[in-house]
């Protein structure tokens, strides 16, 4: 009968003694015989498993790299100083550039009150937009400038680097502090002293003296070339004016963001604020998702492809060399759809294996790479370099491993096909 048949006729005797329920026996025993196959086979069915493994690892550690640069982006973004929502009157988007003293908000309200004490909301911190000249000696450049509060900035722009000498404070009202190009440009050092000059809310013109406290850097490098911050009574005095531009709101993550923005819609709703999240206000975050989304795609298909072509061909080798076995079961009885389930569960067996082997050596080589770290040049627009990683979620993880299991499936279905529609005396002459 040969070995196959053999195999298979002890098979079918172990099946009347074991006991399971109905419909469950017979696909459960053609999933023994397809995975006794993959292992009697098991030099073919190594390079299969090692193409699915291979393209599993090239998933991982590439998307792995991309979502964490997602990560960084993002945070690097909410981090600096954007926040996670913000707050503002109804039409300062569309209308703030032209006449900003007209959207101011109050410096104390019962609705700031309300959203500094509403769930998830970490802080709150005040800002009031303005820009004008600044002068050092004989140097006068322009400038754009926040009045922001010292404490609550300390929360909202973590990501903002001190490069030299000391942050903001209460304790040093006219105490400021530049962006590192700002200070280059102007040919100033922390310690000197400035002199801002800015148009007030009633048209005229302000100045006041200031000491340079420190030096800060941005994950933008153009924002440094220009940007300013001065305490929010410094801001107030130099325009005249009392109140702010914009509410920062910094929630407990930043996956709490959409639902936090939503409820306050809800609960200040017809009260002239308008509630703007992140990711509305982050342009170059959105432009840089989109075009990694893109890139993620594409290694998807290419990887998609590889292994379907692997497969396919390892499978097809295998209907080749086992056509004489597959007469030999048609022969004493096994239907041509027992035939094609077995060769696409074996592709589904090498799928199996292949993509937990590729998980494992994937996220093994993802934790060494973090650990060690990808030292990554300056990017366009920033400052300084930094160090990547490889960001292992479950999504990702569970992508690789469907991609592993859906390839070797789909690529498993013409070898299948072909061998259920051998002719049984073909097929048994075929090694004669």
């Amino acid at each position: 009968m040969g070995r196959g048949g053999a195999f298979h006729s002890t098979v079918a005797a172990a099946a009347r003694h074991v006991r399971l329920p109905s419909g469950v026996r017979p696909a459960w025993l053609e999933y023994l015989m397809a995975f006794r196959n993959v292992t009697r086979q098991y030099r073919r069915s190594l390079l299969g498993i090692a193409a699915v493994a291979f393209g599993v690892v090239s998933l991982v550690l590439a998307a792995g790299f991309i979502e964490w640069i997602y990560w960084a982006t993002r945070e690097g973004a909410i981090q600096s100083g954007l926040g996670h929502i913000h707050v503002m009157r109804a039409g300062y988007l569309e209308k703030g550039q032209a006449d900003p003293m007209r959207h101011l908000l109050p410096s104390s309200s019962a609705e700031l009150q309300e959203i500094e004490h509403f769930a998830k909301v970490k802080t709150i911190a005040p800002r009031l937009s303005f820009n004008g000249m600044i002068s050092h000696g004989e140097s006068t450049i322009s400038f754009v400038g926040e009045g922001v509060d010292p404490e609550a900035e300390r929360i909202v722009s973590r990501a903002m680097n001190l490069s030299s000498g000391q942050t903001l404070s209460s304790d040093a009202p006219t105490g400021i502090v530049l962006g590192r190009g700002l200070a280059e440009n102007l040919g100033v050092k922390v310690g000197g002293t400035v002199v801002l000059l800015a148009t007030t809310g009633a048209g005229g013109l302000n100045a006041v003296e200031c000491t340079v406290r420190g030096l800060f850097t941005s994950v933008s490098k153009a924002y440094d070339d220009s940007a300013l911050r001065v305490p929010m009574p410094l801001a107030r005095r130099l325009l005249r004016v009392d109140g702010a531009h914009r509410w920062i709101l910094v929630v407990d993550d930043t996956r709490d963001t959409t639902a936090t923005m939503l409820a306050l819609r809800e609960k200040f709703r017809g009260s002239g604020l308008e509630f703007v999240p992140w990711y509305e206000l982050a342009d170059f975050y959105k432009k840089t998702a989109a075009l990694l989304s893109k890139q993620v795609s594409i290694v998807e298909l290419i990887i998609g492809i590889i292994i379907v072509l692997s497969i396919t061909n390892t499978m097809m080798m295998s209907v080749l060399e086992r056509t004489a076995e597959i007469g030999t079961c048609l022969a004493i009885g096994r239907r041509r759809r027992q035939i094609l389930l077995q060769f696409v569960y074996e592709g589904l067996t090498i799928g199996l294996i292949g993509g937990a082997l590729g998980l494992t050596l994937g996220a093994s080589l993802a934790m060494l790479i973090s650990y060690v770290g990808i030292p990554m040049p300056p990017p366009p627009g920033m400052s300084e370099g930094y160090s990547g990683e490889i960001m292992l979620t479950g999504a990702l993880l569970s992508k690789a491993f469907l991609l592993a299991i859906g390839t070797t499936t789909l690529a498993s279905l013409y070898p299948a096909w072909k061998a259920s529609r051998l002719e049984i005396v073909d097929a048994l002459r075929h090694n004669r």
